[in-house]
Order: structure tokens, then C-alpha cells, then sequence
């Protein structure tokens, strides 16, 4: 089995994921990309109801901790719990400290994608997630061998057709677009079996 990492590393692993999560969701929010998981549902609830970013997805994640906690332990309920706080925070505060005042669409998806993929990578390879649907994907994982990627792309990729109704057709090709980056990028780097320790 390997190495347990410490709680310093833990710790400097969830700041680095949660900055760089939160910077994609920037990234995403100026086109006004919709992406997957309770990050992109909860983008997409905020375009319709009066509750900023930061508090629909700390609200999402609530009924997610009690399978975390059966299945995942107390631990990884605990630092999920930091992390999802840390993005909620950053999520409704960030454009306080910088501002991008444009980006071509197509940037955005890419380069938003690229930094919330690694951000969940640096959470998945220390034993934490940003809850919601990242616990089911890895609970799937580790109890299964599903592939936490592909469960999260089909996921994801539903979270963002459901938003045809509010976007425009280019917006959603880009939505989903960058929903597969996100998930070609956990599915290419946290393969079943390599990182993670059986959960009975």
C-alpha cells in the first residue's frame, strides 16, 4: 500500500486544487459556458434563481456527504468538505482580486477546462473531491473499477445539455466541449486501480 500523504501536504494539495478550480470557473463564467458536476449545476441554477454561485454549490453538496461518509470515510468527508467550502468561497469572491475582462470563447474552454480537470486530478490522487457527483464517480471507482472519467462525462455531459433552454446553440457546443477536456483529463490520469486503495 502506498504512503498516506501528510496533513501539510493534504493541505497545500487543497489550496493549490480549489485555486485552480475556481480560476477555470472564471474562465467559464465569462462566455457564460455551462459546465458538469454540482459546480456546472450550480452555474446553471444561479442564471435562475437569486443565489450566487458559492452558496447553490455548498447547498448541492449537502446530501452528498452521508454516502462519502458509509463509503468513503471520515476523512474524505472531511477534506471534501474543506475543499467544496474553499470553492464556494473563492467562487463568489475571486473577481474581488482579479478581473478578465475578455476571453475568446473558445480559450475559455479550453483553458477552463484544462485548469478545473488537474484542480480535481490534485483532489482525486489526495484522497478528496469537490463532492456531489465527484463522490458517486469515486465511490463507483473503488468499489467497481468503473472509470471515474467516463461516469463523470456522461454526468457532466447531461448537466450541460439540460442548459439548451438558457444558451445559445454555440455556447452549448462549447459547454460540452470543455465537459469532455475536464473528464479526457481525469480519465487519461486517474485510471482505476493505480491511486486508489479498496473501499469495502
Amino acid at each position: 500500500m502506498p504512503a498516506q500523504h501528510s496533513w501539510l501536504e493534504d493541505t497545500l494539495a487543497m489550496l493549490t486544487a480549489t485555486g485552480l478550480i475556481s480560476l477555470g470557473i472564471v474562465f467559464f463564467n465569462q462566455p457564460g459556458l455551462v459546465v458538469g458536476g454540482t459546480a456546472g449545476l450550480a452555474l446553471l441554477l444561479n442564471k435562475l434563481l437569486p443565489f450566487s454561485f458559492g452558496q447553490l454549490f455548498f447547498m448541492l453538496n449537502v446530501p452528498f456527504y452521508w454516502l462519502a461518509w458509509k463509503r468513503l470515510g471520515g476523512w474524505f468527508v472531511a477534506k471534501t468538505l474543506l475543499s467544496v467550502t474553499a470553492v464556494s468561497f473563492f467562487g463568489d469572491h475571486l473577481h474581488q482580486w482579479m478581473q478578465i475582462n475578455e476571453v475568446r470563447p473558445i480559450y475559455a474552454a479550453l483553458m477552463g477546462s484544462a485548469l478545473v480537470g488537474v484542480g480535481l486530478l490534485i483532489l482525486f490522487r489526495h484522497r478528496a473531491s469537490l463532492g456531489g457527483f465527484n463522490i458517486v464517480c469515486l465511490w463507483l471507482q473503488e468499489r467497481y473499477g468503473v472509470s471515474a472519467g467516463k461516469v463523470q462525462m456522461g454526468m457532466d455531459c447531461t448537466i450541460v445539455l439540460s442548459s439548451a433552454f438558457i444558451t445559445s446553440w454555440s455556447v452549448l457546443l462549447l459547454s460540452v466541449f470543455a465537459a469532455v477536456i475536464v473528464n479526457v483529463v481525469l480519465a487519461t490520469n486517474h485510471k482505476p486501480g493505480r491511486y486508489n486503495s479498496a473501499v469495502a
